[in-house]
């Protein structure tokens, strides 16, 4: 018997199998590993878990979007109780009563979607929906709950509504198990019928201070880090691995439009945490989609993909700002593709600043998608900026198709403005984080260690003289041999707690907190 045994030792997971102009695989991947190890070494042995705190202003960019002027007056607590709504109030509290009308804080109704039903019925839009602190599963406990008007969805009020701090009165709708056989593959808040022909008209959804987590429920294997094929780095790790078999890991978002959506969208004040199947997806036919202030953390195959649904391709623009974007997960654990924190998508316009990219698995942006042919000259109208952001440990930090085809070409933040213009216009401001930045304290020191030690590794065996493979000789069919996998860590729950500490680690960057 023969075995063979590859190795791929993160740094960041897979970059050095990808080309990179002017950079050797082995030697990045040397780089890269030292460098990981020394931040999570630091993590580690640091004394205090503390980081600097936020504070409400955010780094000022003249040549910033017109979309994203108010960004630094509308984070965090920062952010007014309301978006503008011209329909009714209602009240949701965990304690409150199935039958009560939900319209005044002493009267709050218990159950998010038996409002939204409501509104539905009654064909409102413009309503603002607040939410006091607990859990909710929507109706029955079904695990989910689902948008059709234009309304505001605000959570962190406390119970009696006097007062609303989002990272204190904790909203969330976290499922477990109990929930993977009525949820079936919906996500958490699953937007539907807000396109133009339903009825709906043109108007803004906020989703806002909603914590949002499928931890809970995700297959994952044991935290026994004495088999090697549970993933598990260490006994500190809640759990192994995630599994990685859509047949039994169903396919959920934490946030998703079943069609395409025609309207403006605001999510913000949110955590994003352990989706199996995107954060973040939406398909916009046209509208302004504002996405700020939130923890995109440890989703599979990406953080964030905005699909443009309009055929000239200029009717959608994405503002995506202060967000903390961190270990999005490849689509399995051979992690060969997939695995980015944000992702620039064909017929919307993006601009993409004042986020914090860190320990994302294949890349922290792409821009691999373009459109070609006839519809070139709809690609050409697309624009995608990427600027004032901050990276940290991540495989690649942009991810590019490459000029002459195959491979991808991944590109440091360093880099970003040797990038042709047409690609990304404004490309400035750009840095890489210090691994001794108080920021790295945030993150779990014993994840952050698990990351930057990530190993892939393969054995195959081939028997010839095994019984199986003689009686495929003797009767003219090929022989085979076996393939086992084994990762030490892949899309492994992150603590919800420490999560939330994410929120105003970094002034300036990143989800902000007041």
């Amino acid at each position: 018997m023969k075995i063979r045994n590859f190795v791929k030792i993160a740094a960041l997971t897979l970059a050095a199998a990808v080309a990179i102009p002017q950079v050797s695989s082995a030697q990045l991947g040397k780089n890269l590993l030292n460098k990981a190890k020394e931040a999570a070494n630091n993590a580690v042995n640091g004394s205090n878990n503390s980081s600097s705190s936020a504070n409400n202003s955010s780094s000022s960019n003249s040549n910033s979007s017109s979309s994203s002027n108010n960004s630094s007056s509308s984070l965090g607590k920062t952010t007014s109780n309301s978006s503008s709504t011209t329909g009714k109030t209602y009240y949701v509290s965990a304690s409150g009563s199935a039958r009560a009308d939900g319209l005044s804080a002493s009267t709050p109704k218990k159950d998010i979607q038996a409002v939204l039903n409501l509104i539905k019925d009654n064909k409102e839009n413009g309503a603002t929906i607040k939410v006091a602190e607990g859990n909710y599963l929507g109706y029955m406990n079904a695990g989910y709950i689902e948008i059709s008007n234009w309304v505001t969805l605000e959570g962190g009020y406390n119970s009696d509504f006097s007062q609303r701090d989002p990272f204190k009165y904790i909203t969330r709708i976290e499922p477990t198990q109990e929930q993977s056989g009525t949820n079936g593959n919906k996500a958490l808040i699953t937007l539907s019928k807000l396109d133009d022909g339903m009825g709906n008209g043109f108007g803004t959804l906020t989703i806002d201070g909603i914590m949002l987590n499928y931890g809970l429920e995700n297959y994952y294997l044991p935290n026994d880090p004495s088999d090697p094929k549970n993933g598990c780095p260490s006994d500190k790790f809640e759990t192994g691995r995630m599994v990685d078999d859509g047949a039994k890991q169903l396919s959920h978002q934490a946030i998703h439009s079943d069609a395409a959506i025609c309207g403006n969208l605001i999510i913000r004040n949110c955590l994003i945490a352990n989706s199996p199947y995107f954060g973040i997806q939406i398909n916009a036919r046209k509208g302004e989609i504002q996405i700020y202030n939130n923890v995109i953390i440890s989703n599979r195959f990406s953080g964030v993909r905005i699909d443009g649904w309009n055929k000239n391709g200029t009717d959608s623009h994405v503002d995506f700002h202060h967000n903390t974007v961190a270990f999005s997960w490849c689509r399995d654990k051979v992690m060969e593709d997939m695995g980015y924190g944000y992702e620039f998508m064909c017929k919307v316009n993006s601009d993409v600043h004042h986020n914090i990219f860190l320990c994302n698995n294949y890349s922290a942006v792409a821009r691999t998608h373009a459109l070609s042919g006839p519809d070139r000259v709809i690609e050409e109208k697309r624009v995608t900026n990427l600027y004032d952001n901050i990276f940290f440990m991540n495989a690649a930090d942009l991810q590019l198709p490459s000029a002459g085809g195959g491979k991808w070409t991944n590109v440091k933040c360093a880099n970003f403005e040797d990038i042709d213009e047409k690609t990304l216009p404004k490309a400035e401001g750009n840095k890489e984080l210090s691994s001794s930045d108080a920021f790295v304290n945030v993150i779990d020191p014993d994840y952050l260690k698990g990351f930057a030690s990530l190993k892939v590794v393969r054995s195959s065996s081939f028997d010839a003289n095994s019984a199986a493979n003689q009686y495929r000789q003797a009767n003219g069919l090929n022989m085979q041999g076996t393939e086992t996998i084994r990762v030490s860590m892949y899309g492994n729950r992150y603590n919800f707690d420490k999560a939330m500490k994410f929120f105003g680690a970094k002034s300036g960057y990143g989800a902000q907190k007041k």
